[in-house]
């Protein structure tokens, strides 16, 4: 289970986790203080249902077919006025805690999957790309329904995830359904989750590519080395660059704002409104540009989440790419963490975040500028006909040019592009706008 909190200049942990599963953490925040309302400062304490509550305690101690100690009861009580908030809202007891903590790292135990929930079921989210879920062949959108042959229904998502959770190399049977299809298997073996945050490479001379997994406290200064590296390796200034986000659960606001800076001047990138003291911030564009205004296409699809969408949405209102791909997650909520007493946490939905133009991408997600959906690219065989070049006694060319006959082309290395539509539709866009910008 993975959160993603981080602690911005005004001392307020803001994650951007998508439920209970995948988390960056930084470090705990400090409690945010709330401030007392008139209709919460004359509020008179519930003493009706606070009877009411210790009455049910006391007949569950007294009638309960096993002994139940009160630490239990409480901490279920928490639990549940948690879990009944919103799904990223929720109870850390002293390993979950310690476990979001830790995450920061981008190295963590499990399955590598992002889950949320989606009528009572476990959903995938997205696989993390060289796991033993993405090698399993785990799409997003896939719904869990048994964990180990416990059907997941009716848990929260909380007990699911540490169902899934375990030794290292230890199996785990997943019972998935997709597309509303027929139930079936998958087996797979526990790791210790390495996350790479950012890879990148030449699809062509001249054209970037810049993949980002997940938001983690360090990401922003990757991508910052890969836009180097790559023009390094190009020799010269990119013609075009590939922003994926496809499959990113999302992760710390923070390096979100980051990334976004990085290919913008100027302008808002995204900003957030709650209750609490200093909920309500703002991040800008400073002058600097690391992409060198290269033209620019961001992929996205239903797994790119909260930050990805942070991202994704301010690239799109300030016009700086084309958002190619298909309709994003849709979680455009803020949690904080809130340490309490002997190692325990509360995470609690604070706030709302919004793209430059105002769109609140809570349960709508971020709609693509071009729709292009997955499909799979089959390679057909060439079958070339001869050429003027192939005839006896052909003409040279007039300038003088070298001949071109027909004959097989030299095999070539391949490319990522090769087996992706999606990818190569965007570096197609690339080209297309490259030859119209004479460049």
């Amino acid at each position: 289970m993975l959160y993603s909190p981080r602690l911005t200049s005004l001392a307020l942990t803001i994650a951007m986790a998508l439920g209970a599963s995948l988390a960056q953490a930084a470090e705990p925040a400090k409690p945010a203080s709330v401030p007392a309302t008139a209709a919460t400062a004359k509020a008179p304490l519930p003493l009706d249902e606070l009877r009411t509550f210790a009455e049910v305690m006391d007949r569950i101690k007294a009638a309960y077919v096993e002994p139940v100690d009160d630490k239990t009861l409480l901490e279920n009580a928490i639990k549940g006025m948690l879990s009944n908030l919103d799904p990223h809202s929720a109870y850390l007891g002293p390993e979950d805690f310690q476990e979001l903590q830790e995450s920061t790292s981008g190295e963590f135990g499990g399955l590598g999957i992002e889950v949320g929930m989606e009528d009572g079921f476990v959903k995938v989210v997205s696989p993390i790309d060289d796991t033993p879920a993405s090698r399993a062949g785990i799409e997003a959108g896939d719904l869990i329904v048994k964990i180990n042959g416990h059907p997941t229904r009716g848990q929260t998502m909380t007990e699911a995830v540490d169902q899934m959770r375990g030794k290292v190399g230890e199996k785990i049977t997943l019972t998935l359904v997709r597309d509303g299809g027929n139930p079936f298997d998958v087996t797979l073996a526990r790791a210790v989750i390495q996350v790479k945050s950012v890879k990148s490479q030449l699809l062509e001379d001249g054209y970037g590519y810049i993949r980002i997994t997940q938001f983690q406290v360090k990401t922003g200064e990757e991508v910052g080395k890969a836009l180097a590296k790559l023009r390094k390796d190009n020799g010269k200034k990119l013609r075009g660059l590939v922003l994926d986000l496809r499959n990113n659960p999302g992760g710390v606001l923070q390096s979100a704002v980051e990334v976004a800076d990085h290919f913008l001047t100027k302008g808002l990138i995204v900003y957030t409104k709650g209750r609490i003291a200093n909920s309500e911030l703002r991040f800008s564009a400073d002058p600097a540009d690391a992409s060198e205004a290269v033209p620019l296409v961001v992929l996205i699809n239903g797994g790119s989440a909260s930050a990805s969408e942070i991202v994704a949405g301010a690239l799109q209102d300030q016009k700086r790419g084309v958002v190619m791909g298909t309709d994003s997650f849709g979680k455009g909520s803020v949690q904080t963490v809130l340490p309490l007493n002997n190692d325990r946490a509360l995470k609690i939905t604070t706030a709302l975040y919004y793209t430059p133009n105002g769109r609140s991408i809570q349960a709508q997600g971020i709609v693509p500028d071009i729709e292009v959906r997955r499909a799979k690219i089959t390679a057909e065989q060439d079958t070339e006909n001869f050429k003027e070049a192939d005839l006896q006694g052909h003409l040279g060319n007039g300038n003088g040019g070298a001949d071109r006959p027909s004959g097989k082309a030299a095999s070539s290395k391949a490319r990522p592009q090769d087996d992706d539509f999606q990818l190569s539709q965007a570096l197609s866009l690339l080209k297309g706008l490259s030859i119209t910008q004479g460049k």
